[in-house]
């Protein structure tokens, strides 16, 4: 059974970093596309990045374009997302997501495992 578990949130202030991580278990990165997608308090969930099964990357937000990079370490079956230069309006609950037809695609239907999330709040 695929499972997916965030860690690495917290709080931040203003310009300050996070490395987010996504724990894959039950199948190997190379059967799946991992999103990054985020929901702040009264706003609906919208997609970060992506990668695919073959390691393209896909970026979703343009506000989030040079801040955010999303990597993945193969041996340890987990994805990262390095997130630089928050602001309090990136304060959200970050999850991540499995698509099982291995690419990456904007429509959050597509992504049919997550995680349970991990609060990033940046305020100083």
């Amino acid at each position: 059974q695929l499972q997916l578990v965030e860690s690495g949130g917290g709080l931040v202030q203003p310009g300050g970093s996070l490395r987010l991580s996504c724990a894959v278990s039950g199948a190997t990165l190379y059967a799946y596309a991992i999103g990054w997608f985020r929901q702040a308090p009264g706003k609906e969930r919208e997609g970060v990045s992506c990668i695919s099964n073959s390691g393209s990357i896909a970026n979703y937000a343009d506000s989030e374009k040079g801040r955010f990079t999303i990597t993945r370490d193969i041996a340890k079956n987990t994805v990262y997302l390095q997130m630089n230069s928050l602001n309090p309006e990136d304060t959200a609950i970050y999850y991540c997501a499995a698509n099982s037809r291995a690419y990456c695609t904007k429509a959050i239907a597509d992504f049919g495992s997550w995680g349970r999330g991990t609060q990033v709040t940046v305020s100083s």
